[in-house]
């Protein structure tokens, strides 16, 4: 049978959770060579000198030009748009009409009439879908993932960071950078070229964020690793990049709130069947039925602090009803050493072994859930568990319950999937084990925690 779209799919299926769970998709791909030299040395490089990562590949851009910009995405943003205006950015946050979030994404305001969306595609497609359905005037130009699109892309993105950054960013540019403030834009210097930036860390150091034409890629990236010779600049490859936003606190792959309810079957019609949300892979040992209680909130989220009610915008209402009630919070869980040594271990056994922790991500999911319990009882959710040579351990995020959320308290993530794993490829056939984790603070990165806005 031929399936036009995501609301096509989905009847295929007893329930959402069925579909995804034995999606075919594994982790989310990041399409740069997987290591430069080791991943060990380019983990340590944004904490002792600089790295440089390249973006221009793994993220969907969404131009969307026209008088009508700001109001398209005032209407459905939880942020202010009260400052909205040229060389600003935003991390744009949009929910569904329950107050669950749909997905996050870069928004820069290029154009006082022109704005790129820079994620997944999950939150450009949302926005879209309403530029094209809801009479705004505004066009969109999508240009998609490298995975996803046959052209060659229309822009270079990279970054550059770590405690040397800023000196080689200061020699690319000839002498000192101009103020700016965090996440707004500006221009660089680099070979002769003006380059627009963004006052931004990935990782919680210090760096910016430069892009531009594609055909200056290769010039404007050796010009970089000219300059950063010696400061120690290293390149990062795939391995470490699908480490990164562990340490700054950034949870990569909440699932997207659209998959139930009236108010989104439109939203579901439009989506087409083979698009990224409808190819999605669930994994982990949280195994519930009811898609919603995958769903999370922008206050789970840690981004009560972004939610301005000074607009009107999809989620408004059950946003509000939500104010000032208990929430989860977002922390960093970093897990047990000797537990984790269990599970490596098990590769040698005769029999059962243990769910495979690849290594330094152990991402086999593109929404990986596993379930965290406390003395028996579920308190929340470990999210995309890593190994960092920063912290020498095994690290994940986690959405827990007020209850259990502060620092020094001890849990138990539950790994691997039930009944031997799912039917996904890349789970191998394995059994379920507890591994204990203390709670740490989030980000655990001191830098990003004291330097980032709140």
């Amino acid at each position: 049978m031929i399936h036009n779209s995501l609301e096509d799919k989905l009847q295929q299926f007893a329930n959402p959770v069925e579909m995804l769970r034995n999606a075919e998709a594994g982790p989310y791909q990041f399409p740069v060579k997987s290591e430069f030299t080791n991943w060990r040395d380019e983990q340590e490089a944004w904490r002792q000198s600089a790295v440089f990562f390249d973006q221009s590949y793994h993220m969907t851009d969404h131009y969307i030009e026209g008088p009508d910009v700001k109001k398209l995405v005032e209407s459905l943003a939880i942020n202010s748009m009260a400052n909205f205006r040229k060389d600003v950015a935003k991390q744009l946050v949009v929910c569904n009409s329950n107050g669950y979030v749909i997905g996050d994404a870069i928004m820069f305001i290029l154009e006082d009439n022109l704005i790129n969306i820079v994620n997944k595609p999950i939150c450009g497609n949302w926005v879209q879908f309403h530029a094209e359905t809801h009479g705004f005037d505004v066009q969109v130009s999508k240009d998609d993932r490298s995975l996803d699109n046959s052209q060659p892309r229309r822009g270079y993105r990279f970054e550059v960071q770590g405690p040397n950054a800023w000196s080689i960013l200061e020699k690319l540019n000839g002498g000192p950078i101009p103020e700016i403030k965090f996440f707004n834009m500006g221009e660089i210097n680099i070979a002769g070229r003006k380059v627009r930036v963004l006052r931004h860390g990935m990782a919680g150091a210090p760096g910016l964020e430069l892009f531009g034409p594609y055909e200056e890629k290769e010039e404007i990236r050796a010009a970089i690793f000219e300059a950063g010779k010696d400061f120690g600049l290293l390149a990062a490859g795939s391995k470490t990049y699908s480490t990164v936003a562990h340490e700054s606190g950034w949870f990569p792959s909440p699932m997207p709130a659209i998959y139930t309810g009236e108010s989104m079957k439109a939203y579901r019609e439009w989506l087409p069947a083979d698009g990224f949300e409808a190819g999605l892979s669930l994994g982990g040992s949280l195994v519930s039925e009811n898609i919603t209680d995958y769903y999370v909130t922008p206050y789970d989220l840690g981004y009560g602090h972004m939610l301005k009610f000074d607009h009107d915008f999809v989620g408004r209402e059950a946003l509000e009803a939500m104010k000032g009630k208990p929430h989860r919070k977002k922390v960093t869980l970093k897990w047990n050493k000797d537990d984790v040594v269990k599970v490596f271990a098990s590769l040698f056994n005769d029999g059962d072994r243990f769910k495979y922790m690849d290594m330094p991500a152990s991402h086999y999911a593109t929404l990986p859930y596993d379930l965290v319990t406390k003395d028996g009882k579920s308190v929340g959710i470990s999210h995309y568990p890593v190994y960092t040579s920063n912290v020498s351990g095994w690290i994940s995020l986690a959405l827990l319950d007020e209850s259990v959320a502060a620092s020094g308290t001890d849990v138990s993530i539950r790994w691997g999937e039930p009944d031997g794993g799912s039917m996904k490829p890349t789970v191998e056939r394995h059994i379920q084990t507890e591994i204990s984790a203390v709670v740490e603070h989030c980000p655990i990165s001191v830098t990003a925690r004291e330097n980032y806005k709140k």
